[in-house]
């Protein structure tokens, strides 16, 4: 089993329930962990052989720009292209924290996890 994780991806969207989020916007940080075991022998050095993260990348902000209300909705997104990209992957987590979320009090992240 091998993971390909891409961790601490930032993107500024537009995400949440309340019409402002929408409106004024967030920071996210993003993680990605994919587990896969590998159908071909990984010494023959071909990016075809793995999970390529640039592309795991290109899938988190393809999706980080359509704004949704939740960002569960967002991560299920992430996880099912990167699936349909990586039919081979095995586990694939996916952590969305929104920061500074618009709460009564200072709260530095919220934060939503789904593995699939």
């Amino acid at each position: 089993m091998i993971t390909i994780s891409l961790h601490g991806a930032e993107f500024f969207a537009f995400h949440g329930f309340y019409p402002e989020e929408q409106k004024l916007g967030n920071k996210f940080i993003v993680d990605v962990d994919v587990d896969f075991t590998p159908v071909t022998d990984l010494r023959e050095d071909k990016i075809a052989n793995t999970v390529d993260y640039e592309k795991v990348y290109n899938i988190v902000e393809e999706q980080m720009r359509k704004t949704a209300k939740l960002i569960e909705t967002v991560a299920q997104n992430i996880a099912e292209d990167i699936k349909m990209q990586f039919s081979f992957a095995d586990k694939i987590r996916v952590s969305i924290k929104k920061l500074n979320p618009p709460l009564k009090g200072k709260v530095e992240y919220s934060n939503i996890v789904i593995t699939v």
